[in-house]
């Protein structure tokens, strides 16, 4: 193995995370330089997750972010490629694409259907595993959500509550994040595509 640099600067999500991976192939010591906080959340969740240790350093062209472990990804694990759970043994995941309910005439029925799901979900049988907020649902977790009680009571609970990054930022909300944690597009394929059952509102 050997030590590897990834300027994963400018590059859009989920990018940042594809090019990471495919470098741990073959660096067991790698250095990944992003110029943005949601970058340096998703490469280091993703190192982790595969077992790495992350340390991340700011200068003042960029995050650096140092990645470290015993070994890299698993050769016979193709970079771009997703987990392969059996769908039938794989957790319920709900994705919201839309900060309304259903579609009609009126945003404001949207609105109040959208509100008493999420009210009423918390009290049902089965819960997800994990929900994924994408589009205009990402508004859903960020400040002044009329859900967000309902959100935070979910996340109690151990439910995963994640946010499309890109959405966030086209809606002037990356700031903003209420409850969950801000996501990427590779980061919701594999969740989704690893679901037993994926479920849309």
């Amino acid at each position: 193995m050997e030590s590897r640099t990834v300027d994963a600067r400018g590059l859009a999500c989920p990018q940042p995370v594809i090019e990471t991976r495919k470098a741990l192939r073959d660096a067991d010591d790698l250095t990944v330089i992003v110029d943005n906080d949601v970058a340096q959340k998703n490469v280091s969740r993703m190192a982790e997750k595969l077992g790495h240790s992350v340390q991340t350093d700011l200068r003042g062209d960029g995050i650096y972010v140092h990645i470290r472990g015993e070994g890299a990804a698993p050769a016979e694990a193709p970079a771009l490629v997703v987990g392969r759970a059996d769908p039938a043994e794989g957790p319920l995941v709900l994705v919201v694409p839309s900060e309304y309910m259903g579609r009609g005439e009126h945003d404001e029925l949207g609105h109040i259907l959208v509100r008493a799901f999420f009210h009423t979900l918390g009290e049902v049988e089965p819960l997800p595993r994990t929900i994924v907020f994408f589009n205009s649902g990402a508004k859903l977790v960020a400040q002044g959500s009329p859900v967000l009680e309902d959100l935070e009571a979910l996340a109690e609970q151990g439910i995963d509550i994640l946010a499309c990054g890109t959405c966030l930022e086209y809606y002037g909300l990356k700031d903003k994040l209420a409850v969950g944690e801000i996501s990427n597009m590779y980061t919701i394929a594999e969740t989704m595509l690893g679901a037993g059952r994926v479920v849309k509102l």
